[in-house]
């Protein structure tokens, strides 16, 4: 493998500072992020991202390309989980199998965007549709989760709300708002970029660097709840994105992807939600241990998708496109 794709990777800004976020915790430093402030940046960065996706997606207009992605998209959503579950459940009860499937059929919108950072870092060019793509992973996992623990729970019936977890998994924030912006840039085109490209560029570097320092913080302080998980769930947290990434890209190649729209599919497919999906399980799913499948993806996968898995997968593409 090519180091120089990883050394490139961690030395961009963003990377860097989520490596100070971490340091931060481990010498004990008092640095802190105020609450509101990083749910603000990240509304901010879900709305630029789908903001400029929809002004891309009307440039690009509604294609096989983009039909057959989207399609791909929503299978491994749903496939994802399935698979997932089954190696969980040789270690772990159906209810945190189930929690922790669906957090990684789901996507980590934050991974998906370091990731568009990068190709434009390395000058590699992707489409915006693929935003497309990250609004429509969110949702089927959570259903799919539900349902397994439907499935496989056997000392009582499971009775949901599915009004409620319907709501939850289509409505909520994170999917509600990129959608929405989604839409918005679909609409306006580039009168509206025009309008609005001060501000979903100008400020957009900045307020993911900033998000990713107060992430390398979160990160950092969920370690420690790994120790109750054994090796087991920690190896899971990073073989299963490799994993994942070759499925996703495999499919790329069969639907006949560029490269750069490659990557963001395998990271898609790679990432795990410590956001959305969670806060669904806990309404859900009560009985399974939130330090499990919070700790999972944001302590291990998140940090390592952003620091190792981009260049790896990465460079996979590089192998597959020769």
């Amino acid at each position: 493998m090519d180091v120089s794709l990883i050394v490139s990777n961690i030395l961009n800004p963003p990377v860097l500072f989520f490596f100070l976020g971490m340091t931060a915790v481990f010498v004990k430093s008092d640095l802190e992020i105020p609450a509101p402030i990083p749910k603000l940046f990240s509304l901010y960065l879900l709305f630029a991202i789908g903001f400029k996706g929809g002004v891309e997606l009307i440039k690009s207009g509604i294609t096989q390309e983009v039909i057959l992605t989207l399609a791909a998209a929503m299978f491994m959503a749903c496939l994802v989980p399935i698979y997932t579950f089954f190696i969980l459940k040789v270690k772990l009860d159906t209810y945190d199998a189930a929690a922790i499937a669906a957090t990684y059929g789901s996507i980590s919108a934050v991974t998906f965007i370091t990731a568009s950072a990068f190709l434009t870092e390395l000058g590699i060019h992707f489409d915006g549709y693929m935003v497309a793509a990250l609004a429509l992973m969110e949702s089927p996992a959570i259903i799919v989760g539900l349902i397994l623990v439907n499935l496989f729970t056997v000392d009582e019936k499971r009775d949901f709300s599915w009004p409620e977890v319907l709501q939850e998994a289509f409505l909520n924030s994170s999917v509600f708002l990129l959608v929405g912006s989604l839409i918005i840039g679909f609409l306006t085109g580039e009168h509206g970029w025009k309008v609005l490209e001060p501000f979903t560029q100008g400020l957009f570097y900045g307020v993911l660097t900033f998000f990713l320092l107060d992430m390398g913080l979160v990160a950092a302080r969920r370690i420690k709840d790994l120790q109750k998980t054994g090796v087991f769930l920690v190896l899971f947290a990073i073989l299963i994105p490799i994993l994942n990434a070759g499925v996703g890209l495999a499919i790329a190649k069969f639907i006949s992807l560029p490269p750069g729209d490659s990557l963001l599919f395998a990271v898609l497919c790679a990432s795990a939600s410590y956001i959305a999906v969670p806060a669904a399980m806990r309404l859900t799913v009560p009985e399974a241990n939130p330090s499990l499948y919070v700790s999972t993806a944001l302590a291990v996968t998140f940090p390592f998708n952003i620091i190792v898995g981009i260049p790896l997968y990465l460079y996979g593409i590089n192998l597959f496109w020769r």
